[in-house]
């Protein structure tokens, strides 16, 4: 007979167990890998009379760990005490991270829908990983080389020393254009103001626009400086990414794409320009996408955990968080349109010329003031009427806010056990 095919019965806690010998050769390594060498006899417990290897341990539980070797798949029993099961897998040489994941949950007395278990591994493949598609290729040409290097490098700062360098040189062009931005839109700004508003722009000279053109010339040399760098970078990540449908999926990319027209929308049309200062002025608004860049500063700091698991949760209760807004909405409406009326009905004339609602649309900003417990007492109720719709939409407003808390934090707290877990299993399983 094969070895493969040869059997072992083992007595555990007086309950009899047989199986192959290719079953506990599974995990090599182990007590029960050990049972099938040749000296495993002369250790063990073993009776030739009954050819059984007897262990005094757990039969309910080695019945999972059984199963384990059978289908690599390690469940624990319901009800399970943590430290009788700790003290079992240590004695059978098996690592309590070989648990299943449910099974860990319910060890650590967490009750966790399979779904929301899973949620938490479709995020971390959908997070910076998703651009990183390593298509097989049959040739061996050069892009096919370096591609991975290259996306590395400009993708992730965080994968090597050049990339670090590379990302903090980004860092710097974005700050320089943020400022370079602000500079300009205050040169215009002051330049528009100065000759529009007060003398017009018929009666100013030729000579007396000279200071903004040369200042204007100036900083538009440094920004374009700048978008050459952002061109170059945006054309290299463009040209080695893996998939190009999900590179412009990204909205961050999008935005790079858009940070590069304005100023060479400025370079085409620079000779109207002067004919019409206006314009420049609109081409400066343009340039508030260079704001949206700064998005980008949060792929160079490695996000915490619970700031992940935060931004998973809000998406997991998004449709929770609109009821409430429909809830808010409603009553600031609601509580908005009775403040207006009992401030107008109960007024007295005393009042006149200090009553400060002048239409609704102050009446709801006060009402949504008020249900978020902000209260500026920029507006205050004078009426009896309007002193008890203000005591009711405060009250609401608490309710409102605060009756949610729970299931967030509720929430909150599963998706972070599980992230937890997620990454004990993973650290476990590196080393």
């Amino acid at each position: 007979m094969e070895s493969s095919k040869e059997k072992i019965i083992l007595n555990i806690g007086g309950a009899r167990y047989e199986t192959y010998s290719s079953t506990l050769q599974t995990f090599p390594g182990t007590k029960l890998c050990s049972l099938t060498e040749p000296h495993a006899p002369s250790i063990y417990d073993y009776d030739p009379t009954t050819k059984e290897v007897f262990f005094d341990r757990s039969a309910e539980i080695f019945s999972y760990v059984l199963n384990y070797y059978r289908t690599k798949h390690f469940h624990c029993p319901i009800n399970t005490c943590r430290s009788v099961l700790e003290e079992e897998l240590t004695f059978w040489e098996i690592n309590e991270t070989q648990l299943a994941s449910c099974c860990c949950l319910k060890l650590n007395n967490k009750e966790v829908h399979p779904e929301e278990f899973n949620i938490w591994d479709e995020n971390e493949q959908s997070d910076d990983q998703c651009l990183i598609v390593q298509t097989e290729r049959r040739d061996f040409s050069w892009r096919t080389r370096w591609q991975p290097k290259i996306w590395s490098i400009f993708e992730k700062p965080f994968s090597s020393f050049s990339a670090k360098c590379l990302a903090f040189i980004s860092l710097l062009f974005v700050v320089g254009i943020v400022i370079i931005l602000c500079e300009e839109t205050k040169a215009q700004f002051e330049f528009f103001t100065a000759n529009f508003t007060s003398v017009g722009y018929s009666a100013v000279s030729h000579n007396d626009h000279e200071p903004y053109y040369h200042q204007a010339a100036y900083l538009l040399h440094l920004e374009l400086f700048c978008v050459l760098w952002f061109t170059f970078e945006f054309s290299v990540r463009f040209c080695f990414c893996p998939d190009k449908k999900l590179f412009f999926q990204n909205p961050l990319n999008v935005v790079d794409f858009l940070s590069l027209s304005p100023v060479y929308i400025e370079l085409f049309v620079a000779g109207q320009i002067q004919r019409m200062p206006s314009l420049g002025l609109w081409l400066g608004f343009v340039r508030i996408v260079y704001l949206l860049k700064l998005l980008k500063i949060s792929k160079l700091i490695e996000t915490p955990l619970i700031l992940r698991v935060l931004c998973y949760t809000l998406k997991s209760i998004l449709r929770e968080i609109c009821i409430l807004l429909m809830i808010l909405a409603f009553e600031t409406l609601f509580f908005g349109s009775f403040f207006f009326y009992g401030e107008l009905l109960g007024s007295h004339p005393s009042y006149t010329g200090v009553l400060h609602f002048t239409d609704t649309l102050v009446c709801f900003w006060w009402a949504l003031i008020t249900l978020t417990t902000v209260g500026y007492g920029d507006i205050i109720p004078l009426t009896t009427v309007g002193q008890v719709m203000a005591a009711l939409a405060a009250v609401s407003g608490m309710l409102t806010i605060i009756i949610p808390i729970p299931i967030f934090l509720v929430k909150f707290k599963s998706y972070y056990d599980i992230a937890n877990l997620k990454q004990k299993l993973k650290r476990s399983k590196t080393h």
